[in-house]
């Protein structure tokens, strides 16, 4: 929890001022009957005698908090986001070992993903080989989506970071994006639009042609995008040729965790259909929830009131006095 005024938390020292003058007065009074109660008849009367008074010092402890203002970490539903499934298309997404084939299985996913997330979030489809095109624009009708993910094929090389600049360019339609200064400075830290907008990267492979995947991740860093990157296969998935030769393919997992990283997102591993499903389903957590700094001062003042009330009755319902 933080304070928008902290200045104002010296307040607090009124608290022990006020307890330290209810225990002076209590000193000043003298027992109002000589008679001797049983020590559970004396424990009961010393706590009704003293949890109505407690109570309302706990009520401006809490109202003293609330002026300094403060604030709290909170998760909270997002209104307005942008999501881009980009989906590698390349030929090794036809293996099998991943059933019914690695891309049959992140189709799938994709639309379970999607029947799960409210109609308020839009989104779009990129489908990245060779190169990378955009399969969907952003959309809010989200059966023209499911529609755009039953199009995809496989087809030939990888290309992840072509498959980054055409979701950026999905998300900021007319933006040019300069891979040569990403490529000369660090990445910066997201700006404040990482809540609206993210990217879903689910390859079964490593860059093969095009840009540089981590240059493309940088612009989106500075732009506020978060890419999620998801690796989908098995160390022993393979490829046939139509001459039989068998071919192994692979997942440069270091490469993707390095993109989640640098745009401050998370790599998730799949072996199997299930795990992507999973998978999936805690991505729609992570992009349709947001963790905002907001101020609880209502909060507490709420909680003070309730605090206070019960307080005032119990002190009339056991003494016939607010206190």
């Amino acid at each position: 929890m933080g304070f928008l005024w902290p200045q104002s938390l010296w307040l607090l020292l009124l608290v022990p001022a006020i307890a330290a003058g209810y225990r002076k007065v209590l000193r000043r009074k003298r027992p109002a009957t000589s008679s001797h109660p049983g020590l559970a008849a004396s424990m009961r009367g010393a706590t009704r005698r003293h949890l109505p008074p407690a109570l309302f010092a706990v009520a401006i402890l809490l109202l003293l908090t609330a002026i300094a203002r403060p604030t709290a970490m909170l998760v909270v539903p997002s209104e307005a986001r942008t999501v881009i499934l980009a989906i590698d298309v390349s030929g090794s997404m036809r293996a099998d070992d991943v059933a019914p084939s690695r891309l049959g299985a992140a189709q799938a996913a994709a639309r379970a993903f999607i029947n799960t997330l409210p109609g308020t979030v839009r989104i779009g489809i990129v489908a990245f080989s060779d190169d990378a095109r955009l399969v969907q624009a952003p959309i809010a009708e989200h059966d023209e989506v499911l529609a755009a993910i039953g199009s995809l094929r496989a087809q030939n090389g990888t290309a992840i970071g072509s498959g980054i600049l055409a979701s950026l360019g999905a998300i900021f339609p007319g933006e040019r994006f300069n891979l040569d200064e990403a490529a000369a400075v660090p990445a910066p830290p997201p700006t404040p639009s990482d809540a609206s907008y993210a990217i879903i990267l689910l390859t079964d492979g490593q860059n093969s042609v095009g840009p540089n995947p981590l240059d493309a991740a940088r612009l989106a860093a500075g732009r506020g995008v978060r890419v999620y990157t998801v690796g989908v296969g098995t160390e022993w998935g393979h490829i046939a040729d139509r001459s039989g030769w068998r071919t192994p393919v692979g997942i440069d997992q270091d490469a993707l965790q390095e993109i989640a990283n640098t745009t401050r997102a998370e790599y998730f591993y799949a072996t199997n259909a299930p795990d992507l499903r999973e998978i999936y389903a805690k991505l729609g957590a992570s992009v349709i929830l947001e963790r905002i700094r907001t101020e609880v001062t209502a909060l507490l003042c709420g909680l003070a009131a309730l605090v206070a009330t019960v307080s005032a009755t119990l002190s009339l319902f056991w003494f016939g006095r607010l206190l």
